[in-house]
């Protein structure tokens, strides 16, 4: 199935795509799944099986939350990130769920989601729905994978693996092949994604529906900038993002004024994120604030911006984060943090490159530099939180994608390490990660830093 660029970017709310967008979703597809087989007026009772990573750190990703949510019938996009927590609340604390959003059923979190550190085989990031009848009869099982970025696949879909049934004008499979395709069609990469776009039927909505990815980003920005206090979880860790914009805004003399600004929008997204609140998944929520912080950038401190530049800004960022979705992973629980983190740093380069003009040798080599240097970087959160490291290191890999732009951009395209590379050793390097440096909370910062 061919990836387009809104399965990259889509519009959901946090913490994590993985752990709670994903979950969302294949709860909701269960549940479809039930109606379509006319077993949903039957169902009594519910189970619910998070594995692996889930299991591991799905409470403090909202996991077990983001399950009702789906079986309730809510979408990511749409869900009010408010409501929502509010109605996980009244079912935990009420120990019913309006199944499908209609039907009143009892479920008790506690014990009908049951957390589990077993990975199953295809991914760490697998769960088992099961409904059952008045009678205790199972009605009907579905196991779903949450393989990163908000994407689900079931059981059928994982065994037959990826079909290309959609023919694309430009199909691209690599970095050299992305490269090779604009040079010999005089074109920009981020014109051949908007034919593929084209071929996948989004021709029409195409530049809308990406400028309501930007203006949701911006929103995002916005929401950042004017909260302040502190993120829930047992960690109590202040938002920072408010107070040090007031200070960067205080001084527009500082030489690095622009970049202070790039890390405060970083931290602005991120730190909604955590809080549970809407955000673009781009590629994933755990890395969401860096793109739109090298966009902001972009938008405010490049003479001559245009909502053209930030269209062909997002085509471009989604060029290569189909490469890492097709040829490594964009999944924590699956190569770590340099899926994440080092992914979206590497789209938001190529992406910069491009509106500064870069050729498309230039774009490649900008998106190599952005992930080369991320290479290993693991996924430690403490206390199971999307808040340390990640909110940081989102405003670390922002401006990294900037030096990573302008130092492709510097150059003639020429280099010694291609994408291509980069891209086959993260997946490498994450197949000989250890688990627990794999978004389970058993290693690294997760161990070592002591909870208060």
């Amino acid at each position: 199935m061919a990836v387009s660029v809104f399965d990259l970017f889509s519009i959901g709310i946090g913490p994590s795509s993985s752990h709670t967008v994903g979950p969302m979703r294949a709860a909701g597809r269960f549940v479809a799944a039930l109606a379509a087989d006319g077993n949903l007026a039957a169902v009594s009772r519910l189970r619910v099986e998070l594995f692996g990573s889930l299991g591991a750190t799905g409470a403090g990703h909202g996991t077990p939350g983001a399950v009702v949510l789906g079986l309730e019938g809510c979408d990511p996009e749409t869900v009010d990130p408010t409501a929502a927590h509010a109605r996980v609340e009244a079912v935990a604390a009420g120990d019913r769920l309006h199944l499908a959003g209609d039907r009143d059923i009892e479920f008790v979190m506690a014990t009908d989601i049951v957390l589990s550190l077993h990975a199953m085989d295809f991914h760490s990031n697998g769960m088992v729905f099961q409904a059952f009848d008045g009678e205790g009869s199972l009605l009907e099982r579905r196991v779903y994978y949450s393989v990163g970025g908000g994407f689900v696949v079931d059981e059928e879909e994982a065994a037959a693996g990826p079909r290309d049934d959609t023919v694309l004008p430009f199909p691209f499979h690599t970095g050299a092949d992305l490269v090779s395709l604009a040079e010999q069609n005089g074109c920009s990469i981020s014109h051949l994604v908007s034919r593929n776009e084209a071929a996948l039927g989004h021709e029409a909505v195409l530049r809308d529906r990406l400028l309501k990815i930007w203006s949701a980003m911006r929103e995002c920005v916005d929401r950042g900038l004017e909260t302040g206090g502190t993120l829930p979880g047992a960690l109590h860790v202040r938002r920072r993002a408010h107070a040090l914009s007031k200070a960067v805004e205080s001084d527009p003399t500082d030489p690095l004024y622009a970049m202070d600004w790039v890390t405060v929008w970083a931290l602005a997204v991120n730190e909604e994120n955590a809080a549970g609140g809407r955000v673009v998944t781009a590629p994933t929520n755990g890395a969401a604030g860096i793109i739109p912080a090298v966009l902001h950038f972009y938008w405010r401190f490049v003479p001559g911006a245009t909502e053209d530049g930030v269209v062909e800004f997002l085509l471009t960022a989604a060029a290569v984060g189909q490469l890492f979705k097709a040829n490594a992973s964009i999944s924590g629980a699956e190569v770590g943090c340099q899926g994440e983190v080092g992914s979206a740093c590497s789209m938001a380069a190529a992406g910069l490159a491009a509106v500064l003009g870069g050729s498309p040798a230039q774009v490649e080599n900008a998106a190599e530099i952005g992930i080369e240097h991320n290479l290993g970087l693991t996924c430690d959160p403490v206390g199971g939180l999307v808040q340390i490291p990640c909110i940081e290191r989102n405003a670390v890999a922002s401006v990294k994608a900037i030096t990573a732009a302008r130092m492709a951009l510097r150059g003639d395209g020429t280099h010694h390490v291609s994408l291509d590379t980069a891209i086959k050793t993260m997946r490498d390097t994450g197949a000989d990660m250890a688990v627990k440096y794999k978004e389970t909370s058993l290693g690294g910062l997760a161990l070592n830093v002591v909870e208060c």
